[in-house]
């Protein structure tokens, strides 16, 4: 079995524990991927270098960030940093752990959307000068030939952004990215958060949708997920459609909590809600 670990970037997110449940796994001789946000981060640099972070909500209603060429600057920046983190981590842990962003090899490999619609007082717009992009692609071959070496790839955000045949490096988001690989992968995704999972009253911990199997049940799910959460959802539905078989949301912080997730802890929504959704 291969496991994609998408640890997110929030700053409630402590990665210890991850970092140690993936040296286990790993010394059982599972196959892990690592894949990492950092949006925390991003933003902290941004502030202290004095750029204000710009974010925009799209037609569809999913709010992110626009990636000027400033902001791009520093979102390399800080997401080297919290790789090499990372990686420093899982080698303090015995992991013999290698460290990529999606433009090493074009892990990660799409169009460059150089412009993006948005919604501003209530009308559409386009907005011109973006660096973000679309996975399109993902070099399994890379990320095999690492695993069948006996190391952990620890991948990351940014992209590699065809524009018009050069490749830049482009924003795209972490959950996403996590998706795509475990799809590439026909992976288990695990996507750990600073919550238990999805909750159907998004302010009730007790009310944690553990399992999801049907379409009725996927929309049930979908109506529950509010603000990030939704992009999740979004990124699951991504991962299970494109071939892996079963994806959780679950607590970052709870004890082991990847062992724990593939046991049974957090959100489970498997291949066939999204199979049946789709018919």
């Amino acid at each position: 079995m291969t496991v994609v670990i998408k640890v997110g970037g929030a700053r409630a997110v402590d990665p210890a524990g991850a970092l140690a449940d993936v040296a286990s796994l790993v010394a059982d001789g599972e196959d892990v991927v690592v894949v990492h946000g950092g949006s925390t981060k991003v933003d902290e640099t941004l502030e202290r270098l004095g750029i204000e972070p710009e974010y925009v909500e799209t037609p569809s209603g999913v709010v992110g960030r626009f990636t000027d060429e400033a902001t791009m600057e520093v979102f390399e920046m800080a997401f080297g940093h919290l790789n090499t983190q990372l990686v420093a981590g899982l080698q303090s842990e015995g992991v013999d752990a290698v460290g990529l962003n999606g433009v090493d090899g074009k892990l990660l490999y799409g169009p460059r959307k150089s412009a993006v619609r948005v919604v501003e007082d209530g009308k559409k717009k386009i907005r011109r000068g973006d660096h973000s992009g679309t996975i399109k692609r993902v070099n399994g071959d890379l990320l095999e030939s690492l695993l069948s070496d006996g190391y952990t790839p620890v991948a990351a955000p940014p992209m590699a952004g065809d524009d018009d045949g050069e490749i830049i490096p482009v924003n795209t988001d972490a959950d996403r990215s996590a998706a795509a690989i475990a799809a590439e992968l026909d992976a288990t995704l695990i996507l750990l958060t600073d919550v238990e999972g999805v909750f159907a009253d998004a302010d009730d911990p007790s009310t944690l949708i553990e399992s999801v199997e049907t379409a009725e049940e996927w929309a049930d799910l979908e109506a529950a997920a509010e603000g990030f959460m939704g992009r999740k959802v979004m990124a699951v539905e991504e991962a299970l459609t494109g071939g892996a078989s079963e994806a959780v949301v679950a607590d970052a912080n709870a004890d082991e909590p990847i062992t724990s997730a593939l046991e049974g802890s957090g959100t489970h929504m498997h291949a066939s809600a999204v199979q049946e959704d789709n018919e």
